[in-house]
């Protein structure tokens, strides 16, 4: 397993981190030999050719480091800390972005149902470039049922809408939007709940929210 920084230390998540390579290009590194960075990286240049927006990417050969198009811009969450996106306008992003990739068709499944899911796409995961929004981490990626992707975004803002920080009243607001421009279904909401409670990288007080995050969303009379 690599464990020579590249670079300088850009930033890092629950599973990576993140390392400039130069102006153009960072790494991102999984932590303890885990991902799949070919997968991940094969996904971001199939919906790049459909028109999707996400960084490109350089093929690596490796299962624990990705090559990225380097981008400049806050990520939404920092825009709305910031004051300068409006949490509706942040929710509402969120669901053209959902709509949008569900547009793309599967990799490698035939069936026409089957289409692309990013399955976290958070405010933290769209980076507001100056050419639009972005969408990076890829790494959970599957192919199958859009309403199952609809779903863990709004089981993901509904956890910050309940957690009783600062971040609760923008996610709050989020949450309503997302779920305005689309229905929830049932199946797929209780499949993201069990999703996010099997999740290894959850701490033990985001699991005991979840309960409260499905009741919120199921508050909002978006479910079918």
């Amino acid at each position: 397993m690599p464990t020579t920084p590249p670079g300088r230390l850009l930033g890092s998540g629950r599973r990576a981190d993140v390392y400039a390579l130069d102006e153009a290009w960072v790494l991102r590194r999984e932590r303890e030999g885990g991902g799949d960075a070919a997968g991940e990286g094969a996904v971001m240049e199939h919906v790049h050719t459909h028109g999707y927006p996400v960084p490109r990417v350089r093929p690596t050969g490796s299962c624990t480091d990705l090559v990225m198009e380097r981008l400049s811009g806050p990520t939404m969450l920092q825009a709305c800390l910031a004051g300068t996106l409006d949490p509706t306008e942040a929710g509402s992003i969120l669901a053209r972005l959902l709509r949008r990739l569900h547009t793309v068709p599967a990799l490698r499944s035939t069936d026409p149902a089957v289409r692309v899911l990013h399955l976290d796409l958070h405010p933290e995961n769209v980076i507001l470039t100056p050419d639009g929004p972005r969408v990076i981490d890829w790494s959970n990626t599957e192919e199958g049922d859009p309403a199952l992707d609809r779903a863990v975004s709004a089981v993901i803002l509904a956890q910050a809408a309940v957690a009783g920080d600062h971040l609760s009243g923008p996610a709050r607001t989020m949450l309503t939007a997302l779920l305005a421009d689309a229905p929830l279904t049932r199946p797929a909401l209780t499949e993201a709940l069990r999703r996010r409670s099997a999740d290894p990288t959850m701490s033990r007080v985001e699991v005991e929210l979840l309960g409260r995050a499905g009741e919120l969303i199921l508050s909002q009379g978006r479910t079918s």
